[in-house]
């Protein structure tokens, strides 16, 4: 993408509302670079420091023209989302792009976002990631195949992959949005609700870097951060019964009334339009043959 390209890029992100939000915690080794490549596609970024304990607060204070909310105490994921969101709807931005601090994100992937977000304005625009090649572990390859079948069964709607941190939020159609969850169960929280009150969710095909076991850094707690995930489906599908799916249910009748009153609306009008059309077409007009039979067909 040329440097034309991107100025245009970013005034069309700025004229649609749209920043970026990336929380981070302990990321001090990657924050940097994540951020000054997402300042090539994007003005407009909020960084949420969630408590980081390295050097993550001090190398953000040295990158010029970015949002930088803080707080000293680490509180999660969905916290910091929460907090990043609030500040953005604060600002009178419309819609947030969510990336991840380590790295993993391409910046120029911001480009198939704003695509989609024009021709789907009030869509919740969902990264879906190409894992083929990727080394992962067993315990990451069932939690997202996981976390997918239950998204389903909760919403009735297939996403290829619910795990991922790439995605624009329409953030005024977010509901229950104070209520968040605090950690990485927030963000499947975010999108059952958001399809439980009719957000359509569109997934777009991501590019993805995973560097090797190594060097990646995560602060996924396989056993405790699984566990809350499995309580949260738990409750979510309890929910779903008593909430979520008659929230569909009552959508789609709603629809369905008003498929009924449009037609209904339709014959109305015609006929009130065609009434007095015949009537001045048989008063006014000479009454032959072939106007009586003109009208009776």
């Amino acid at each position: 993408m040329s440097e034309e390209e991107r100025n245009i890029q970013r005034q069309t992100l700025r004229e649609r509302g749209i920043c970026v939000v990336i929380p981070t915690y302990n990321n001090g080794t990657t924050v940097r670079s994540v951020v000054e490549n997402v300042k090539q596609y994007c003005d407009d970024v909020i960084v949420v420091n969630d408590g980081s304990t390295d050097n993550t607060a001090a190398i953000l204070s040295t990158i010029a023209d970015i949002d930088v909310v803080s707080y000293a105490e680490n509180r999660g994921k969905g916290y910091a989302l929460k907090r990043g969101f609030l500040h953005a709807l604060e600002q009178g931005f419309a819609y947030a792009i969510t990336m991840d601090a380590d790295g993993q994100h391409y910046a120029e992937d911001i480009a198939l976002f704003l695509e989609a977000n024009m021709q789907h304005p009030k869509a919740l625009i969902v990264g879906s990631r190409n894992l083929k090649g990727v080394e992962r572990s067993k315990g990451s390859v069932f939690a997202n195949r996981f976390s997918n079948f239950w998204f389903a069964v909760q919403t009735l709607t297939p996403l290829p992959d619910t795990q991922t941190g790439y995605r624009l939020y329409p953030l005024k159609r977010l509901k229950m949005l104070r209520w968040l969850t605090a950690r990485y169960e927030a963000e499947l929280e975010l999108m059952v609700f958001a399809a439980w009150h009719g957000v359509e969710l569109l997934p777009i095909n991501i590019n993805v870097f995973y560097p090797s076991k190594e060097q990646r850094v995560s602060h996924f707690r396989p056993f405790a951060d699984f566990s809350r995930i499995t309580v949260l489906n738990t409750i979510l599908c309890f929910m779903a019964v008593l909430y979520g799916l008659p929230c569909c249910l009552l959508r789609f009748l709603r629809r369905v009334a008003y498929s009924i009153y449009s037609l209904l609306f339709f014959v109305t009008s015609a006929l009130v339009l065609a009434t007095p059309l015949v009537w001045l077409y048989i008063k006014v007009g000479k009454m032959t043959e072939k106007k009586r039979y003109n009208i009776h067909l």
